[in-house]
């Protein structure tokens, strides 16, 4: 068998990539200053559904300005799940503030809208100070259970961003916000457009909000701070949090490209599916009608039964047969620097994902013979005797 190496996910730059580019470099325009900064946040903010949107330097710095927009500080708590990129909570980190971490539910992988509502209502019962902030991710391109907690912020006044770094392009067909994109429903929604990403940057970010105060504010955060004129003044602590020109130019190339991006996604997740769907021990992603992923990383749980052994040795036939694979994110409440974070819930059921789950190759120009290797990889029996 071939032993051509099929990454995990990397970038497909095709369409207008290379004429933006050269008009960003015959024009000068290369810096945060440039057309295409402006034309990025305009057009982005019209495909997902948002008024306004604010570019940034990336994912992080966007989440991270998300919590400033709100004055998050020492005394709050910030509530995240635990089974997420440690991107999500590092800002929170940043700013001082409490990490409350929240488990996983098993049918969507996302945090469990369940503590969250309860844990909402017995503190309000009881008096107990509530969070500043929920941050609910939909990992993986999977939409989180969003309606009840929601509904359970509004009642209490807490405020809800959202984390869509990994999830652009998914979105709700039922409930109460059928028809809208991940990161449109809270007061701020946060992208990523890392080089893995579904489309990329190179790197960079995107803060998404309907009320134009706040996106006021998040673009005088990202760039210093700094006060309109030609002196250089500035009224807060801000940071260099602006995307370049040139990362914008390819941005949004690469958004004229992300509805054909999506269904091709959508067209390796069914083929994978139709592959690994009857097999033992073999659990598919979320499979889930009320929404429509868009299926960033194709991810599995084995079981251990059956055909399937365990998941690292699957990982192990497919790093073998020069195939990139990889666990899915390890939980936080796992890791030192937030070993001491309040919970909601014990955190098994991500801890159990943690250890079961595994990305298969998902680029967007993955071929039908190469995702055949993966699927062959995947489910050939263990080395015989």
């Amino acid at each position: 068998m071939s032993k051509e190496r099929i990454p995990l996910s990397e970038p497909h730059l095709v369409g207008n990539v290379a004429r933006y580019l050269d008009e960003c470099i015959r024009t000068n325009f290369v810096s945060s200053v440039g057309p295409f900064v402006e034309r990025f946040e305009r057009e982005f903010a019209a495909f997902v559904g948002a008024r306004h949107a604010v570019a940034c330097a990336s994912g992080t710095a966007a989440i991270h300005v998300a919590l400033r927009l709100f004055d998050v500080g020492s005394d709050d708590e910030v509530w995240v799940p635990t089974l997420t990129f440690v991107a999500s909570a590092n800002p929170v980190l940043y700013e001082r503030a409490t990490p409350v971490l929240i488990d996983s539910e098993r049918e969507t992988w996302n945090a469990d809208p369940r503590l969250v509502v309860d844990e909402l209502t017995r503190r309000a019962r009881s008096g107990t100070r509530l969070p500043k902030v929920i941050e609910l991710v939909h990992i993986l391109g999977q939409p989180a259970q969003i309606d009840e907690i929601a509904a359970a912020c509004e009642a209490h006044g807490v405020i809800l961003i959202e984390d869509a770094a990994e999830a652009l392009g998914a979105r709700y067909l039922a409930g109460r916000f059928a028809g809208r994109q991940v990161g449109t429903i809270g007061r701020v929604g946060c992208y990523s457009f890392n080089g893995n990403k579904v489309i990329t940057c190179g790197g960079g970010g995107m803060l998404v909000t309907d009320d134009e105060k706040l996106a006021r504010r998040a673009k005088h955060l990202t760039t210093q701070a700094r006060l309109p004129g030609l002196a250089y003044r500035h009224d807060e602590v801000g940071y260099n949090y602006r995307l370049s020109n040139l990362s914008a130019a390819l941005g949004v190339a690469q958004l004229e490209q992300l509805p054909a991006f999506l269904e091709r996604k959508r067209e390796h997740a069914r083929r994978y599916d139709a592959a690994f769907g009857a097999t033992p021990g073999l659990r598919l992603p979320p499979r889930l009608s009320w929404c429509d992923a868009s299926h960033w990383l194709y991810s599995l749980s084995i079981d251990g039964d059956g055909q399937a052994t365990t998941r690292d040795e699957i990982l192990q036939r497919l790093i073998d047969s020069g195939i990139e694979a990889r666990p899915i994110w390890s939980p936080l409440h796992t890791m030192p620097l937030f070993a001491g974070a309040p919970r909601l819930g014990s955190g098994a059921v991500a801890e159990s994902l943690a250890a079961h789950a595994l990305s298969l190759p998902s680029s967007v120009q993955l071929t039908e013979a190469q995702q055949a290797r993966v699927v062959a990889a995947v489910l050939s029996p263990s080395s015989a005797p």
